[in-house]
């Protein structure tokens, strides 16, 4: 089965090369990573195509395709987000895969992990995202604290509470076995 797309036309065809290399470079600097780069410009150019009877050519049409881009990787974020539910993916897994080599008698060491996993699914949302981006991702204070708008020692001081937090939550589940 062969699908046939409608034909391009000239003067949509001359657009594209006009604008490819600036697209490209616009998206680049978007922070798209550069494996993705030339997927979103021509994504950009495929919705540019599809809404073209939207677009004024008394408009410029090089920032009518940098707006889309611009949307393009907004979408590309908020999936992104979507995917961030778990706490982080790497320490999710870290953890599920933790319970598969859990020998017969489980000693307190053995049980530590998933008295942690439990303790941090109890912490306020912003303290399990602080845990998750330090010790799951390895970001240092202050790459934390641009990412939530924070001081450096204010990320330090939060992080030492939470530790508190979560060494009480796991000594009190201990003397609860």
């Amino acid at each position: 089965m062969t699908v046939s797309l409608p034909a391009v036309s000239a003067e949509f065809a001359q657009l594209v090369a006009q604008q490819h290399q600036q697209l490209r470079s616009f998206v680049r600097t978007l922070g798209v990573a550069p494996d993705w780069v030339d997927d979103l410009a021509q994504e950009a150019f495929l919705v540019a195509w599809r809404e073209r009877e939207s677009f004024d050519p008394q408009q410029d049409y090089g920032k009518w395709l940098r707006g889309i881009a611009r949307n393009l990787v907004r979408n590309e974020l908020r999936k992104q987000k979507r995917q961030e539910r778990l706490l982080h993916q790497g320490l999710a897994e870290l953890l599920v895969r933790a319970d598969e080599f859990q020998p017969q008698g489980e000693s307190w060491a053995e049980c530590r992990v998933p008295m942690l996993r439990d303790c941090v699914e109890q912490l306020a949302p912003k303290s399990r995202e602080l845990v998750s981006t330090r010790y799951g991702d390895g970001w240092k204070a202050p790459d934390l604290a641009d990412h939530f708008k924070m001081t450096p020692t204010a990320v330090r001081q939060a992080l030492t509470r939470i530790r508190m937090q979560l060494k009480r939550c796991i000594e009190l589940r201990t003397v609860e076995s």
